[in-house]
């Protein structure tokens, strides 16, 4: 019975969030261009909770289609692998146009390939069991609001104003697709070396909002963690550092820049 009131109150919530996806859809505010982005690479750590290395990879950004694509890899000791590609205009304002995540291994709780397209509103998720090796593909379309911002929250955060918060949206593949609200607000400001220079690096609490979906989730133990992000904001912005899980369900995992060290 107990088991029978738990779905119900799941699939109740999920009704919730589509009436609360169309409220969100129409306050749609993108984020304003003040810096636009170009050609960078950079080297990447993932750490878990107590700082030991578990992934190491690249950030990489080109000119793609008159637009900028940018993709984060990350590979695992384990043999997992996360990679991460969105393709974004910044015509004045950015605008996601198409995304694909794929996380497969040990580091996971299942395998999953999960795309999006905005031109057409397509999506496509492919997931695969770890236990049993069942598995599953989920298509269709999804309304996605103009700010939908997966694989480029930190070029988000990069461009607010000093001091700025704004609420975007963000498309959760649960594995299906649910479109929610990402809060993104200054938390303060942490001290950081960059050699023997001290920097201040501005930190930013990325809150997913579920509103009414809130009691409904948190009895089914899985309302999302908060997340942070560190920018250096003094004349050019930079990322520094993100602290929160890449998967539903997953663990708190910090991404840092790194320098590449040399071997004898």
């Amino acid at each position: 019975m107990r088991s029978r009131l738990r779905i119900l109150v799941w699939r109740g919530g999920w009704v919730l969030v589509a009436l609360l996806v169309c409220r969100g859809a129409l306050l749609a505010a993108p984020v304003k261009v003040r810096f636009t982005e170009g050609m960078a690479r950079g080297f990447l750590v993932l750490s878990d909770s107590k700082r030991n290395r578990i992934a190491s990879g690249d950030f990489l950004q080109l000119p793609h289609d008159g637009g900028i694509k940018s993709e984060v890899v990350l590979h695992f000791k384990d043999g997992s692998l996360h990679d991460e590609t969105a393709v974004f205009s910044q015509q004045r304002e950015f605008v996601l146009k198409s995304y694909h995540l794929v996380q497969k291994g040990p580091a996971f709780a299942m395998d999953m390939d999960a795309s999006f397209d905005r031109a057409t509103g397509k999506y496509l998720v492919k997931t695969k069991d770890h236990k049993d090796g069942h598995e599953k593909v989920s298509e269709g379309k999804i309304d996605a609001p103009s700010d939908v911002y997966n694989g480029m929250v930190p070029t988000a955060v990069k461009n607010l104003p000093a001091g700025a918060r704004e609420t975007v949206h963000m498309i959760a593949f649960t594995p299906a697709p649910r479109v929610i609200e990402l809060e993104m607000s200054p938390a303060g400001e942490d001290p950081v070396l960059i050699g023997d220079l001290k920097k201040g690096a501005a930190r930013y609490l990325l809150k997913p909002k579920l509103g009414m979906l809130r009691i409904p989730a948190a009895l089914m133990g899985r309302t999302p963690p908060d997340q942070h992000l560190w920018i250096i904001n003094s004349e050019v912005p930079a990322f520094v550092r993100f602290d929160g899980p890449l998967a539903p369900d997953g663990p708190v995992w910090s991404i840092e820049l790194t320098s590449p060290v040399w071997t004898k």
